[in-house]
């Protein structure tokens, strides 16, 4: 994975140095908080409904043993013992003190972290695939790639005060794992005949109050001119994007209101000011930032250690249970990438303790090189399991309440923080989570229904994805009450699509029990190996309505 060099670690250091000189002024009273809100913005520090929230960057999902176990000690230290892992990728601190800050982002940096754009109207984290660099079905690793918009979007003096935030989600494998088009901008990155690497551009997706599906842009961008065309994009963004409604202010909007050919075309006249410019990719800018994505050194796994495994997944119902739902094929063979569940009753979906944090960084050196990513459904991976320890890291995993062999089903749901923190929150998630995994928890049952994805939000900022939800649940404000309104049919993927709303919405004592009448309908009319999603589309919305309102 990507280290620093001096100049990464020296403009970090001195970040942290301004925001603490920045932090003691405020809390003296010589800066207002008026001043003193886009600054903490641009160190991710948020205020919630009842505390400060600190938001730290994981770039694409990328994380170092080391770094996983430094913020288990941060979460010990300066908040309640555990973080919370986001459908961004980023880890959330919700319970820091306003003047521990500065202390927190100087740990972060001792390990090569921070929190610089994770808030504020500027460009956030690039997230991908948390399968990038061992996935079967990946033509190009997007994860150099993704390091170069890193570079290039920080600190981008053009780009610090843009209309609203701004998110790039890049793939470069057949399926698509980073959900690219429901972003403000998704990067498809793909080889022609030739071999060469090319980037399908697009732009204008993205979810919260109006979602949409974003638009080609561009289908077969040289990778040279990567960077200077997405500078073109966001300058055409930054230009003619809506200031005077925040509601209305997203990329998405523009793309809507002027057409996609309309904004391409403005893209394209900005961009011949830009093309072949001083931000052109070359193959030695390229080989320098690649050569930080080195392979491991995997050892030979014997044919009979992989027979060996074939085996205990027949003879071990257990096992193959967790193998069947948690661990994904690798490019390598003899290995395996391995999900650990972070969806138990006892916690909020995504939320870890800071002494897990220490045991998974344990795992991830004895089992996995050292290296972790953390997925958009609020999950953590290890990437380089070789199939002779899988027995034992999946011994390990029971122990810690991390090897539930439920991923990719109804009890692997996606939830926001919701009320229970967020300000802006309408009504509470994390409940009507904990209460749907309780129901619905019976492995049998989990299993027959097959993949099935539920996401929830609190509010229509949609950070619980709700709206790419197989099912999803947004929470509501009705004159003070909490409601909650379901929607069907929403996907990620290839086949991106945005649920549609069933009817009225719902008190939060009735949820669960929707939930249930829209399962049995589901299991009612479902044809062969059909999943939920593939029944949805074959018979519509109409039955699951006429059922739940009957």
């Amino acid at each position: 994975m990507y280290r620093y060099d001096n100049h990464d670690q020296s403009l970090v250091d001195e970040r942290v140095a301004q925001f603490r000189d920045q932090m003691r002024r405020y809390l003296e009273g010589s800066l207002s908080e008026e001043e003193f809100l886009p600054l903490r913005l641009q160190n991710g520090l948020y205020v919630q409904r009842y505390a400060p929230m600190l938001r730290i960057a994981i770039p694409y999902g990328m994380l170092a043993s080391y770094q996983l176990r430094k913020l288990g000690e941060i979460a010990a230290r300066y908040d309640r013992g555990y973080g919370h892992f986001t459908t961004r990728t980023n880890l959330q601190l919700n319970w820091p003190k306003m003047e521990d800050v500065p202390d927190i982002l100087a740990d972060l940096a001792s390990v090569q972290m921070h929190a610089i754009q994770t808030s504020g109207n500027d460009i956030r984290n690039t997230t991908t695939d948390q399968f990038s660099g061992i996935a079967a079905d990946e033509q190009v690793d997007p994860r150099p790639w993704c390091e170069l918009i890193r570079q290039w979007s920080t600190f981008h003096p053009e780009f610090a005060y843009l209309p609203r935030k701004f998110k790039i989600a890049v793939t470069g494998a057949e399926e698509d794992r980073a959900a690219i088009q429901v972003h403000d901008v998704g990067l498809h990155l793909w080889r022609d005949e030739a071999g060469e690497v090319r980037v399908r551009v697009l732009a204008g997706g993205g979810l919260g109050r109006t979602p949409m599906i974003g638009s080609v842009i561009h289908e077969d961008l040289p990778w040279q001119h990567l960077l200077t065309y997405l500078e073109a994009l966001v300058r055409v963004y930054n230009q003619f994007g809506r200031r005077d409604n925040k509601f209305k202010a997203r990329i998405k909007i523009l793309v809507k209101a002027l057409g996609a050919d309309e904004f391409r075309r403005r893209v394209e006249e900005e961009w011949s000011h830009l093309k072949d410019g001083s931000q052109t990719l070359n193959d030695e800018a390229i080989d320098a930032v690649a050569a930080h994505f080195v392979e491991p050194p995997r050892r030979e796994v014997s044919q009979s250690a992989i027979e060996h495994y074939e085996q205990l997944r027949a003879d071990n119902r257990a096992f193959a249970r967790f193998v069947t739902n948690n661990v994904t094929d690798h490019k390598v063979p003899g290995y395996k990438a391995v999900t650990l569940s972070l969806k138990r009753h006892d916690h909020s979906p995504g939320d870890v303790t800071s002494d897990d944090m220490s045991a998974v960084a344990d795992l991830a050196d004895e089992f996995g090189y050292g290296e972790l990513r953390v997925t958009h459904e609020q999950n953590l991976v290890l990437t380089d399991v070789p199939v002779d320890q899988m027995e034992a890291l999946w011994q390990r995993l029971e122990e810690l309440g991390m090897a539930n062999p439920t991923v990719g089903t109804l009890a692997d749901l996606i939830c926001c923080p919701g009320g229970d923190y967020c300000s802006l929150a309408n009504a509470k998630s994390i409940p009507v989570a904990q209460e749907i995994q309780q129901r619905f928890e019976d492995l049998d049952f989990l299993y027959d229904l097959g993949p099935l994805e539920l996401n929830i939000s609190g509010c229509m900022n949609a950070c619980g994805h709700h709206h790419v939800g197989h099912i999803g649940i947004l929470g509501v404000d009705k004159k003070g009450e909490e409601y909650y309104q379901i929607s069907l049919g929403g996907s990620q993927g290839n086949e991106s699509s945005l649920g549609k709303i069933l009817g009225p919405s719902f008190y939060r004592e009735d949820v669960t029990n929707v939930i249930d009448k829209l399962l049995k309908v589901y299991v009612g009319e479902r044809q062969a190996d059909e999943t939920f999603l593939d029944t949805y589309r074959r018979i519509g919305l109409k039955p699951f309505k006429e059922h739940v309102y009957a």
